[in-house]
């Protein structure tokens, strides 16, 4: 296969320099080689970026599009993404590091669904009207309407690139906005990609704006700026609170951030072994652990928590490290170097606190920024690794004693964060009772990791305020359950 990376910024439906004329090397996660050179984006290229965005919902032909026409158009780019999904595939498991499988099937596949599911949207953002009495005699009539918000920014993580895009984008332009949006500086690649696909689609110039750089020149930038009315935001809490506050400071710009997460997993006696093995794996370990709604801890019951040690370290010893382009590989390499000193550093400290260390906690030794997975047992509820995300592949066990419900409860929600969580039992009352007092914004129940577009998407406390819904790119918190059905009574 040929593959095509667009390396430049792309303003007002082209392709061009950055203006100071600067670029960086993006990097191979797999063998530390580099890519390609990018654009490195100025501030003078976010100033004619917002300006594009700014005409084209003012005066382009985008904001006085038919709903359906705008549909049409974001139906056509996922049939172009679907066409070319083996090449974003390719790209983004060299720029990322994601498995090849997972990149189609997750990182491009669940983009190319949420496009779809968007667009069936457009011609189905509706007001309504309301009666009211004030007057008399009482001939008014009082409606609404959902109108755009206008220029929004998006700053998008670089543990799914491709995905972040997808699930901030397309929402934003289903509600008729325009947008400039800043991928992780260590992986631009398939976001460029996209734009270039987005003109083959026929999306008008500027519309869509993309600017690989920096978060601290562009990303600071966005924030500040006051022709931008919504920003969007995955990433570390401590950035999410400079966003909001530059946010507010500025222009009062509308605000959604997707922080960070320290989810739960609770694991019963009663639980279906082989499948809390296989779910509780995947759980930490799906896409090398760099996953926002990772279970960052493991409560297991006292009564089969050896077992359940035991047979977990046996499957780890049966994946397979390496190329993430081999179609046989299970676990590639971390995202980039910075990562996995963090994550080595991480398993340095859960051994100095007491920790027992069960497996892994290494570098792998070949090329590259790989780390084995990892087990850690015994893990006290002060300790470091029990209350801070590893963001890698990393289990963090802890045992409850059998039968204390309320105690695991109470430890689960001992966290500032609420994004997901997740139980295993076959006992349904027991399912039920502890979904619904885990605090978190999603609460899988015998499975995990399974999310969808047409599911809100959100948290409780300082994780995220997320959602996949186009009212929040309009002018104007539940909790989640996805029930596996199969084995409980």
């Amino acid at each position: 296969m040929t593959v095509k990376m667009p390396y430049q910024c792309f303003i007002n439906g082209k392709f061009e320099d950055a203006e100071n004329g600067k670029s960086y090397g993006t990097i191979n996660p797999t063998d530390g080689s580099t890519i390609c050179k990018v654009s490195y984006a100025s501030v003078g290229d976010v100033d004619r970026a917002v300006a594009a965005a700014k005409e084209a919902f003012d005066n382009g032909p985008w904001g006085r599009m038919n709903p359906r026409d705008r549909g049409s158009l974001l139906y056509k780019l996922a049939d172009l993404m679907e066409e070319h999904q083996e090449e974003l595939a390719t790209i983004e498991s060299i720029d990322s590091g994601a498995v090849y499988t997972l990149a189609l099937k997750t990182h491009v596949g669940m983009s190319i669904q949420t496009f779809r599911y968007f667009a069936g949207w457009c011609d189905k953002i509706q007001g309504k009207t309301i009666p009211i009495n004030q007057a008399r005699p009482n001939r008014n009539l009082t409606f609404t309407k959902k109108e755009p918000l206008g220029v929004c920014a998006i700053v998008i993580p670089w543990n799914y690139p491709l995905m972040m895009l997808a699930w901030k984008s397309a929402a934003c332009l289903a509600a008729g906005n325009t947008l400039v949006l800043k991928p992780a500086q260590v992986t631009p690649l398939t976001a460029l990609k996209f734009a270039e696909l987005s003109v083959k689609a026929g999306i008008p110039k500027g519309v869509i704006n993309i600017l690989p750089g920096s978060g601290g020149m562009v990303g600071q930038r966005l924030s500040d700026h006051p022709d931008i009315r919504k920003l969007g935001f995955t990433g570390s809490t401590p950035i999410g609170k400079q966003i909001m506050k530059s946010c507010a400071v500025s222009n009062l710009k509308k605000v959604s951030l997707e922080l960070g997460g320290k989810s739960p997993l609770i694991i019963f006696s009663d639980c279906d072994m082989d499948k809390a093995v296989r779910m509780g794996m995947s759980s930490v370990y799906f896409n090398k652990g760099e996953n926002c709604i990772a279970a960052g801890r493991l409560f297991v019951e006292e009564s089969i928590h050896d077992e359940y040690i035991s047979r977990v370290v046996e499957e780890i010893k049966k994946m397979k490290i390496g190329d993430p382009l081999d179609r046989s590989t299970d676990h590639g390499p971390q995202n980039h170097k910075a990562h996995l000193d963090k994550l080595l550093e991480y398993c340095e400290v859960g051994v100095k606190e007491g920790a027992t260390l069960v497996y892994g906690g290494r570098q792998v030794d070949r090329p590259g920024f790989f780390m084995e997975p990892t087990v850690f047992t015994e893990v006290e509820d002060h300790m470091f690794i029990a209350k801070e995300e590893s963001f890698g592949p990393v289990m963090v066990v802890s045992k409850f004693k059998d039968g204390d419900v309320e105690g695991v409860l109470h430890r689960a929600n001992d966290t500032e964060y609420g994004l997901a969580s997740g139980v295993f039992t076959r006992d349904i009352n027991k399912a039920m009772y502890v979904s619904e007092r885990l605090e978190a914004g999603t609460v899988f129940v015998n499975t995990y990791n399974k999310t969808d577009v047409a599911s809100p998407f959100g948290g409780f406390k300082r994780g995220s305020d997320e959602w996949l819904d186009t009212d929040i790119f309009h002018k104007g918190q539940s909790n989640t359950i996805h029930f596996d059905r199969k084995g409980v009574g």
